[in-house]
C-alpha cells in the first residue's frame, strides 16, 4: 500500500519546527484571489484546510474554536443583536452566531472571495445556515477598510476577529489602525474578541494585540482555549470592552442566558466561559507586560 502524501505546516518554520499531516485524500489544492489554499482529509482531523502553510480549520475540532470565539462574547454581553465578523471565510463562526435567536444581523467581511466560494462547496454540511439564514449580510472587503467607513460605526454589539496569523492579508488586522476602527464600530457597551494564537509559541500576537488596547478599551483582556490542531498548548482569545462589568458577569447569569438560548454545543458551557478568563501564569504575565 502507497504510503499517503503528507501535507507539512510552515507556520513556524522560524522556530526550527514543521507539522505534518498525512492526506488521505487531496480534496482542493489551488490558488485563491489573495492565498494558496489546500484541503485534505486526515485520518484523525477530518477534512484540513490550510491557507499559505497554516492549518485554519479542521472539521474534527473546529467546534471548540468557534464556539469560544462566539459564545463568549454574546452571552457575557446578554442582549447583542447585531454582530459583525471580520474574516471567517470558512462561515463556521457565523454558523455558530447564528444559533443565538436574538442575534438580528449578522455582517460578515471577508477579503477572499474564493475562499467563501470555496467554503460554500466543501464544508456545506457543516454551514449551510450561513448561506441558508436571512440575518447574514456577507460582504467581499478588506476588514480594515469595512471598520474605517463612518457608516459602520457604531453598528455592533458584538465584533469578532476570525483572523489568519499576522502574515500576508491578515497582518492589517493587528494594527492599532484596525483596532481603532474596530472600536468606533462598537456599540456603548460592545465587546471584541480576536483570535491571537499559541503564546507559548507566538507571545508577540498577545502582547502587540494587548499593547495597543490598553490605550482603547477600558477592559482589555484574554481567555483561552485548548484546541488540538493548534500545537503548543493554550490558544489565547484577545477579549476587549470598555463595560468592565461584562468579564466579572457572575456563573448563575451566564447559565441563566446559555439555558435561555437552547445552545447545543460540544465545549463550551458557562462554567467553562468563567474558567477561560483564569490563566496560567505564563499567559498572565504576558498580559500584565503588555498592560504595563
Amino acid at each position: 500500500m502507497t504510503d499517503p502524501r503528507y501535507i507539512q505546516e510552515t507556520l513556524f518554520d522560524e522556530l526550527g519546527f514543521r507539522m505534518s499531516f498525512a492526506a488521505e485524500k487531496i480534496v482542493f489544492q489551488g490558488q485563491g484571489d489573495l492565498q494558496s489554499l489546500v484541503l485534505f482529509e486526515n485520518k484523525r482531523f477530518g477534512r484540513m484546510l490550510m491557507l499559505d502553510g497554516a492549518t485554519q480549520v479542521t472539521t474534527a475540532d473546529e467546534f471548540i474554536y468557534s464556539e469560544m470565539m462566539s459564545h463568549v462574547p454574546i452571552l457575557v454581553h446578554g442582549r447583542a443583536k447585531e454582530v459583525l465578523i471580520i474574516g471567517g471565510g470558512d462561515c463556521l463562526i457565523a454558523e455558530e452566531v447564528l444559533k443565538h435567536k436574538g442575534v438580528e444581523r449578522c455582517v460578515q467581511v471577508e477579503i477572499d472571495k474564493a475562499v467563501l466560494d470555496f467554503s460554500k462547496e466543501y464544508f456545506l454540511e457543516w454551514n449551510r445556515p450561513f448561506f441558508e439564514d436571512q440575518r447574514i449580510e456577507s460582504v467581499i472587503a478588506d476588514g480594515m477598510h469595512y471598520v474605517a467607513d463612518p457608516a459602520n460605526h457604531g453598528r455592533f454589539d458584538v465584533i469578532i476577529v476570525d483572523s489568519t496569523d499576522p502574515q500576508g492579508p491578515g497582518a492589517v488586522l493587528f494594527s492599532r489602525e484596525f483596532y481603532e476602527g474596530a472600536r468606533k464600530c462598537l456599540r456603548q457597551g460592545g465587546v471584541m474578541v480576536t483570535q491571537n494564537g499559541v503564546p507559548f509559541f507566538q507571545p508577540d500576537e498577545l502582547l502587540g494585540t494587548l499593547g495597543i488596547w490598553r490605550s482603547l478599551f477600558a477592559d482589555p483582556y484574554a481567555y483561552v482555549a485548548a484546541i488540538p490542531t493548534y500545537v503548543g498548548g493554550h490558544m489565547t482569545m484577545g477579549f476587549a470592552t470598555d463595560d468592565k462589568a461584562l468579564r466579572a458577569v457572575p456563573l448563575e447569569t451566564l447559565g441563566k442566558r446559555f439555558d435561555e438560548a437552547k445552545l447545543e454545543t460540544r465545549y463550551y458551557t458557562p462554567e467553562v466561559h468563567k474558567a477561560a478568563f483564569a490563566l496560567p501564569r505564563f499567559i498572565r504575565d504576558l498580559v500584565a507586560k503588555a498592560l504595563g
